[in-house]
């Protein structure tokens, strides 16, 4: 399209001369071409302006583009988001056709809509369904009793283990596991003995699961994932958690059992919650924290135990000079 046509699908406002050039794609300010555009939506990239040779750059609103009279602009309320509604103008989800491999392996009992893909050796088993528009990659396995909506992506050796259900426009990156035993046993005295664990995971409509990610079956009700929750790479949900709608996880964060997550939290890396605890609505948890009791909502927190982020950044203070403040009081 054009950069008047790019505007108008933006909503934003150009600045410029020359709103005919025709745009194919997105880029970095360093790297954008004439035929690309890019994005400013953090200003200490500000520096890369001069140079960037990009046929348009979106800025934000109220960018003062006094300095840069000769860049073609175009003002938004959110640079970042209008990157992202770029790229999925240029990028769009492939449509599936109803492709079926020759070495998939479909049990007769299985309803797929006409139009899924499925990959090759794909294993789909009994009764499950699977609706219109969604994609099956190669070597992902679709257990018995397992429903799968509209609109999904299961990408390369995910596992959907035996009654999972999934939600319209999920996302399993490569080699999630939906629905693996959660972790739980009984000591008799002689051996762990395994309790078996009789639930399912529910994933609602628009969640994102990344690659080598596991969430486990509840032990009796159900582990629930609800509506537009995105999990990155390497994350461990125990059995019978529940993650409310919209929240975020970064790589390599562990939710132990029938903790509860509420909408719209924001948790950081490595970042680890104990069992049986409730985050409120809001919660921003830094990287790395450990979470050892229940936390209001809408506080930012860090640290373990975590503790609210002012406190943490005092207490972090002290323990740099701790080696200081202990000679001091050995002298004394």
């Amino acid at each position: 399209m054009n950069i008047k046509e790019l505007a108008e699908l933006l909503g934003g406002q150009f600045y410029g001369s020359d709103s005919s050039i025709e745009i194919r794609g997105v880029n970095t300010l360093q790297n954008a071409t004439k035929s690309e555009a890019s994005f400013l939506a953090n200003m200490k990239y500000k520096d890369d302006l001069p140079d960037c040779n990009a046929g348009v750059i979106l800025v934000a609103s109220d960018f003062p583009d006094d300095h840069f009279n000769e860049k073609r602009l175009i003002k938004v309320a959110d640079p970042y988001l209008a990157f992202a509604h770029l790229q999925r103008h240029f990028h769009p989800s492939p449509i599936s056709s109803g492709k079926r491999h020759a070495t998939a392996v479909i049990d007769p009992t299985a309803a797929l809509a006409d139009d899924v893909d499925v990959g090759p050796y794909v294993v789909i088993e009994e009764n499950v369904t699977v609706g219109s528009g969604t994609s099956i990659h190669a070597g992902s396995v679709i257990e018995k009793g397992a429903s799968i909506g509209q609109s999904c992506i299961i990408h390369a050796r995910a596992v959907v283990s035996h009654g999972s259900l999934l939600g319209d426009r999920v996302i399993l990156q490569s080699g999630a596991v939906i629905g693996s035993d959660g972790f739980g046993y009984a000591w008799s005295g002689k051996e762990h003995l395994k309790i078996p664990q009789t639930g399912r995971v529910v994933l609602e409509d628009d969640v994102e699961v990344g690659a080598n990610s596991s969430i486990d079956r509840g032990a009796l009700g159900d582990t629930i994932v609800r509506q537009g929750v995105k999990l990155d790479n390497l994350i461990q949900l125990g059995h019978n958690v529940e993650i409310g709608p919209y929240s975020i996880m970064a790589s390599q964060v562990g939710i132990s059992g029938s903790t509860q997550i509420g909408a719209g939290c924001q948790i950081g890396g490595q970042a680890g919650v104990a069992g049986h605890l409730k985050i409120g609505d809001g919660v921003k948890l830094a990287a790395k924290s450990g979470v050892l009791g229940n936390l209001e909502a809408g506080g930012t927190y860090a640290g373990t135990p975590a503790m609210p982020h002012r406190t943490w950044l005092k207490v972090s203070a002290l323990m740099i000079r701790l080696p200081e403040i202990w000679n001091q009081i050995r002298k004394k």
